[in-house]
């Protein structure tokens, strides 16, 4: 067992643990450490991704839950790079983003093309998905968003992508209405501020008892990016982006601009 740097992989591995000990055992956290043989402390920190378990570790806690060899050497294959300050992964991979979302405490985000994902009406995901030709956004994620202590929220958005229509003039005035209903947490990034065009779409992910993250997307992979060297240049961007964004009334009006003067109907979502 190694004590070391939880990352956002190493979170949802260990989360992966919590849900198997769950299903297929019915042990709670310390009635698991007694049959283990452990101190409690030890699974807790486990299934949280805050240490490191050894391939004996895995061994035990896996056996207890039922799980097979073939099992095991996929878990092991993918535990293997955990605690990497990188982690790339396929597009169509969603948990670990979707936990991460879950578990921040502050998001802030960039978006030069498309609307974030978190703020997309079912309608626009759908037509981004045809037009890409990429898996649909999960948008059960959205509930984020909603919860009570959800986390501190700041949305860039290019006027790019207001510009970018995807699926038709509905489809468009639904998601401009949406962006309305969220404007407090979105700052429009006007077409003038050519700079920030050229600046790559990333998120960063803020935590109450975790390191920070950077992560960015595209047709290729899923990348988060733990380093240190990573996160400053994704706070230095966020800087550019506050000097150069409208503020939150001249970003309300921007986007009732391009919702035009035709009121729609509004979204009771």
């Amino acid at each position: 067992m190694t004590v070391t740097t939880s990352t956002a992989y190493s979170r949802d591995l260990g989360d992966e643990l919590r849900r198997l000990r769950q299903r297929f055992t019915g042990l709670r956290g310390r009635a698991m450490a007694l049959q283990l043989g452990w101190d409690p402390s030890k699974v807790s920190n486990l299934e949280h991704g805050k240490i490191r378990g050894s391939d004996i570790d895995l061994a035990q806690y896996l056996t207890v839950c039922g799980k097979d060899i073939d099992y095991f050497e996929d878990f092991l294959r993918r535990y293997h790079n955990a605690f990497d300050p990188y982690l790339a992964q396929t597009p169509d991979t969603t948990r670990t983003l979707a936990m991460t979302e879950s578990t921040a405490t502050g998001i802030t985000a960039y978006d030069v093309l498309t609307v974030n994902s978190l703020l997309q009406t079912p309608d626009y995901a759908r037509a981004l998905q045809a037009a890409t030709g990429q898996a649909a956004e999960d948008l059960d994620r959205q509930a984020v968003m909603r919860r009570p202590n959800g986390p501190r929220c700041v949305f860039y958005l290019h006027e790019l992508a207001l510009r970018m229509r995807l699926g038709g003039k509905q489809v468009m005035e639904e998601q401009y209405v949406w962006l309305l209903a969220n404007s407090a947490v979105i700052r429009v990034v006007p077409e003038e501020a050519a700079t920030a065009a050229f600046q790559s779409a990333c998120t960063l992910f803020e935590f109450e008892k975790a390191p920070p993250l950077v992560y960015a997307e595209s047709g290729l992979a899923k990348v988060f990016a733990q380093g240190e060297a990573a996160v400053e240049r994704g706070r230095t961007l966020f800087d550019l982006l506050d000097e150069v964004a409208l503020d939150e009334a001249q970003t309300r009006r921007k986007l009732a601009e391009y919702r035009g003067p035709t009121p729609l109907r509004a979204l009771a979502q």
